[in-house]
């Protein structure tokens, strides 16, 4: 017996075979060439060009055929790769080694890497698109060469995949009736593997060093809470599969109204990409939407879309949930999801450069015209509609935005908190919105300088981290400040959180703890939640909200407050 030890991502005890995700493909000889002049009239470098580009446009069309399979996060993932296919940049860098001589395999092949090489060295978001980049490049050699594309492997039972990590593409489109659980030696807690596990509620593990050692057929027990993956599991491995299976499905249904043991009301709200995340999460009793992702109606366009094909999408989310809150997350564009009527790809650092909110100041109107998009759909529907807006980091910001907010006629502004400036500032902030929503992927990495995507620097990325449960209280506080200043006993204004660390069950009680008035993530994490929180009374909530803030470290602070919620032990997670 063997045991590794990554970062659990996902809660879920299992036992199965594994399967590797096969190697990418092999390089095409180093200096390959151009093949001699066949007398055609069509010069060598001129054919190969040409099938360079052909090979990128069945790229791009595949992908995007696959998008049109998928929803919410993994359609999104699917119509940015599926951009990244023809990316000037990518496609130009390769024409330009065609016509030095070069193959076309070999040519995209080097421009590959070099782009790549590009992207991380800017570090951040742009250093995650690293992969992605290699991603198409290896799609591109396949169809230049007629052969499949390196895929998640098939199976006649039910497997666990092992991978150093799986490209945005392929983690978007995971079978989860296929694969039962997620190992991969590389990527980070808030990476897009991580991100699509938890949608698909696979028990995952990142940045599992070893792994790789496993082989095809290697039967394994994977405890997703614990982060550990066991080799030749014995019987207490078997009986801990046995009874997580049973504990899940212990677990009722949400029944719409989240709250603490006392009955304190705490909203449970979903994260959606679209409308059929929209109904999806109706259908599971969500209370409402606290974060919609307007990218999905974005990604995968060479130009701004129309108003009316904004109006439609947005309203098909608005209609899933009549009379109740959604939340709607103005386009996010730059960093990992460059657009190419809006974002600048040559910035040094993207990660802290014109994104968000931000580009309404490189490219004004934008902006403008989704919030009219926007206020259409909501007139022609009874959600109650709020909007906000990310990457704020001042009060005049939030006033800027609110001011577009109201030129277009919608009455419920916020903004997102994932700059600690806008934490430490929130008092300010809410003078001039209704509300705000913690952000909790962005906010970690920003607080601790390290890139959500990269495994080395995952215990860093942590949002267990007291710096990063400091700044959530600071957002409360300032909440609570702003509410005195305003006088005549009014209430505090919402502060909600919608990134990742709300689907944590223990970290949602600390959260709740904290004092943030809602909780928005993957519909499918909501009844584990629901469960915790109705077994905590708002006094042991506070108490272990303050003694993970004072803790020295995430692991304190994680293992402080787990060990006082055994309600977790007996439920698995």
């Amino acid at each position: 017996m063997q045991s590794y030890v990554g970062v659990g991502v996902t809660p879920g005890r299992v036992v199965g075979p594994v399967r590797i995700m096969p190697p990418a493909l092999s390089a095409p000889p180093s200096g390959e060439r151009l093949p001699a002049a066949d007398g055609s009239g069509t010069t060598p470098a001129e054919a190969a060009a040409a099938s360079l580009k052909a090979a990128a446009a069945q790229v791009k069309a595949e992908l995007q055929e696959r998008a049109g399979r998928a929803t919410g996060d993994g359609k999104a993932v699917l119509e940015a790769t599926a951009l990244m296919s023809t990316d000037p940049m990518l496609i130009k860098a390769a024409v330009k080694l065609i016509n030095a001589g070069s193959s076309a395999q070999r040519a995209i092949w080097d421009a590959g890497n070099d782009v790549a090489a590009m992207l991380i060295s800017l570090g951040g978001y742009m250093a995650e698109r690293s992969h992605d980049v290699l991603d198409v490049r290896s799609r591109i050699v396949a169809a230049l060469r007629g052969v499949p594309a390196p895929v998640i492997p098939d199976a006649d039972v039910p497997f666990i995949l092992v991978a150093e990590d799986l490209a945005p593409a392929d983690t978007a489109t995971l079978d989860p009736t296929k694969v039962i659980a997620l190992v991969t030696a590389g990527g980070g807690p808030q990476s897009h593997t991580a991100i699509i596990a938890r949608n698909l509620g696979l028990p995952a593990v990142v940045a599992a060093a070893g792994v790789l050692e496993l082989a095809d057929d290697d039967v394994v027990y994977v405890d997703g809470a614990g982060g550990t993956i066991t080799t030749d599991p014995g019987e207490p491995e078997l009986a801990a599969a046995a009874k997580w299976r049973e504990q899940a499905s212990l677990l009722s249904a949400f029944d719409g109204a989240g709250q603490l043991a006392d009955g304190t009301r705490l909203d449970l709200l979903a994260n959606v990409g679209g409308a059929k995340d929209a109904v999806a999460a109706a259908a599971a009793n969500a209370q409402g939407v606290g974060l919609l992702r307007t990218e999905f109606c974005f990604l995968g366009h060479d130009t701004e879309p129309g108003h009316d094909e904004q109006v439609a999408a947005y309203k098909g989310v608005f209609d899933a949930f009549p009379g109740k809150k959604v939340v709607v997350r103005t386009l996010d564009a730059g960093a990992d999801k460059p657009l190419p009527f809006l974002t600048d790809s040559t910035e040094p650092n993207p990660a802290l450069g014109v994104r968000g909110y931000r580009t309404d100041t490189t490219s004004p109107g934008v902006l403008a015209r989704q919030l009219a998009a926007i206020a259409d759909a909501a007139g022609q529907a009874s959600a109650d509609v709020w909007v906000m807006a990310p990457m704020i980091s001042t009060a005049a910001e939030a006033a800027d935005f609110a001011a577009l907010c109201g030129a277009a006629g919608l009455k419920t502004p916020g903004v997102m908190v994932e700059v600690p400036s806008a934490a430490l500032t929130s008092r300010h902030l809410l003078d001039r919105v209704e509300f705000v929503s913690l952000g909790t992927n962005d906010l970690t990495q920003y607080a601790m300088a390290a890139d959500r995507q990269l495994g080395p620097l995952a215990t860093l990325n942590d949002p267990w981290q007291p710096a990063v449960l400091t700044l959530v209280q600071a957002t409360v506080d300032g909440a609570a400040a702003q509410a005195a200043a305003a006088g005549n006993g009014a209430a505090c204004k919402p502060v909600g959180v919608c990134g990742e660390a709300a689907a944590d069950p223990a970290l949602a009680v600390v959260l709740a703890g904290l004092g943030v008035s809602s909780l928005s993530m993957t519909a499918r994490a909501i009844p584990a939640v629901s469960t915790v929180l109705r077994s905590v009374t708002p006094e042991l909530a506070r108490r272990l909200a303050t003694r993970a803030v004072a803790a020295a470290s995430a692991t304190e602070a994680r293992e402080l407050v787990r060990a006082e919620l055994p309600v977790l032990a007996e439920l698995g997670l």
